[in-house]
């Protein structure tokens, strides 16, 4: 049985896992702590919440055997470069650490497709330099999701996604858009299943293959 904790509750991808984790009989606890409380609460769930993530994953006790981070955003919506890393890399790394402190084995994070931390893109370079981050702090087991344009009902939508979604589900392969409900069934399969390598980077097309198992 496995005791979770998820950052990035409230967001798109993040709803969703934390819906799946609470009808998911192998997990028996979950903390989701979020800046303002979550609308529904939910059983299992313990939702800490503080303006400062940071410093309530600090302030975690309980032993964790597997942590998720769906932590993102976009430097538009974040309002500057500092707080767009704050958000995407410093929350991320800290949410890491706070497993690995209280003894989990796997970390199952969100990130993006074309994450690079050489990239002449900002986005993508933080990106990739977050998941490099992650991999050097030794994480028995690591999974990077990778998606691409994400599809679902956000509360604030984003500038260009209702235009560019309808051209991004004609694409092939790992640049079809997916949609959030997908990735997060992927990311819960993943972290219920058998470990078969050390870090494992997702693309959408290998999402789509994994959260397909469900429904075998």
């Amino acid at each position: 049985m496995s005791r979770v904790l998820i950052t990035g509750a409230s967001g798109l991808v993040g709803s969703h896992l934390l819906r799946m984790l609470v009808d998911e009989p192998r997990v028996t606890s979950i903390i989701a702590p979020t800046r303002r409380p979550l609308r529904v609460p939910m059983h299992k769930v313990e939702n800490p919440c503080d303006p400062q993530l940071s410093d309530v994953l600090t302030e975690l006790s309980a032993p964790l055997d597997i942590v998720f981070c769906c932590l993102g955003t976009t430097r538009r919506e974040a309002g500057s470069k500092e707080a767009f890393i704050l958000a995407d890399y410093t929350l991320v790394v800290d949410t890491s650490l706070a497993g690995l402190r209280l003894g989990a084995k796997h970390m199952l994070v969100v990130s993006a497709l074309g994450a690079n931390p050489n990239s002449p893109f900002f986005y993508n370079r933080v990106k990739g330099e977050m998941e490099t981050a992650l991999k050097a702090q030794g994480w028995p087991r690591l999974t990077i999701a990778r998606p691409s344009l994400l599809i679902g009902d956000r509360e604030k939508r984003r500038a260009g996604e209702s235009f560019m979604a309808p051209l991004f589900r004609l694409l092939p392969g790992k640049w079809k858009a997916i949609e959030a409900q997908t990735v997060a069934q992927a990311m819960v399969n993943a972290a219920l299943s058998p470990a078969q390598e050390d870090v494992a980077v997702l693309d959408s097309a290998q999402l789509r293959e994994i959260a397909a198992q469900t429904a075998r």
